[in-house]
């Protein structure tokens, strides 16, 4: 063999070696834990249909429940980090995302025991720890009221309940009054065509409407049956509103909540309406974030939560607004 081949084929050596050194540490170590984590699909029988959930991590079982206008995908940005400490299951409510359309009970009682049927199928039938976005904040406060001994924690984010503060907004938006009309009124006026137009007029309204999956939403809500599902959610705000106000002192939550509102939309709202229904409530506002914080800001939901949660240890030089989050 040449020199000049012999120079090569040393070069290309070391290079290969270089090459695999690097690779075995982005795997192991202090950097495995910044992969994303792999992301387990199912599905869960539960009375009327089934839940489609994505599972990820290992440790204590962190349920995320998203809103209306979202899926599971609300959360896809801050389940590598909570994964970190934490199996996350992402649910799709019922009647939305990859989940079976229900001939009824779209209600937040019924909706939150059918996903408590999901989780304790899935084997979590000790405490959990819930973290929920809009709608799905509506749904885990009867979750953590009626199984106080199977919540240990909730955290909620843009989430006003109904009947403590919720009907406070209707006068600003259209879509309260709209959503909230009898069937099929929304069903027949929103078609397949609209479905962006209307998507749209939400997202572009966020302090970062970049950050949102549009993309995802659009073909989720396309189907005529989750949007139905989603007018559903709202139809039932006045039975919601009755049942929160009647059992807020007799079955008043004593676990830590947080509240977390984005700057720009319901900041300390959240805070004020779970004082209503809470003991312990720990008021958070993300900064420089709107309705949709999980997608716009999700480094500080994640940090928040994982403080929260107990992930991590509070730093000694914490940044003022992630106080709140303390456990």
């Amino acid at each position: 063999m040449s020199r000049a081949r012999v120079a090569v084929a040393a070069l290309v050596a070391v290079l290969l070696a270089l090459f695999s050194t690097g690779a075995a540490a982005s795997t192991g170590g202090k950097d495995k834990k910044n992969q994303t984590p792999a992301l387990t699909h199912g599905k869960v029988a539960v009375d009327g249909g089934y839940l489609h959930y994505v599972r990820a991590g290992s440790g204590p079982p962190l349920v995320l429940l998203h809103g209306w206008l979202g899926t599971w995908v609300t959360w896809q940005k801050v389940i590598p980090g909570l994964a970190r400490e934490h199996t996350v299951i992402a649910i799709d409510l019922p009647g939305l995302g990859d989940s079976s359309h229900f001939s009824g009970g779209y209600d937040k009682v019924t909706t939150a025991r059918r996903v408590r049927e999901a989780v304790r199928k899935l084997g979590f039938k000790d405490k959990v720890e819930i973290l929920a976005h809009d709608v799905g904040g509506q749904v885990a406060y009867p979750y953590a009221r009626d199984f106080p001994n199977e919540v240990s924690r909730l955290a909620v984010v843009e989430s006003v309940l109904p009947g403590f503060g919720q009907e406070d907004f209707y006068p600003y938006s259209w879509h309260f009054t709209f959503n909230i009309a009898p069937a099929p009124l929304a069903e027949k006026v929103i078609d397949n065509d609209d479905v962006k137009v209307v998507l749209d007029y939400f997202y572009d309204g966020a302090r970062h409407p970049e950050a949102i999956a549009r993309n995802d939403f659009y073909r989720a809500y396309a189907d005529p049956d989750d949007r139905h599902a989603g007018y559903e959610y709202y139809r039932s705000l006045a039975a919601d509103s009755a049942d929160n106000q009647a059992n807020a002192e007799a079955k008043r939550l004593t676990m830590p909540v947080l509240a977390m509102g984005g700057q720009y939309s319901l900041g300390g709202f959240i805070a004020n309406s779970f004082r209503n229904v809470a003991s312990d409530v720990r008021e958070v506002v993300a900064p420089d974030a709107g309705h949709f914080t999980p997608e716009e800001a999700p480094g500080f939901t994640v940090d928040c939560a994982r403080l929260f949660f107990g992930g991590i240890a509070p730093p000694q030089n914490l940044p003022a607004n992630l106080a709140g989050c303390l456990p």
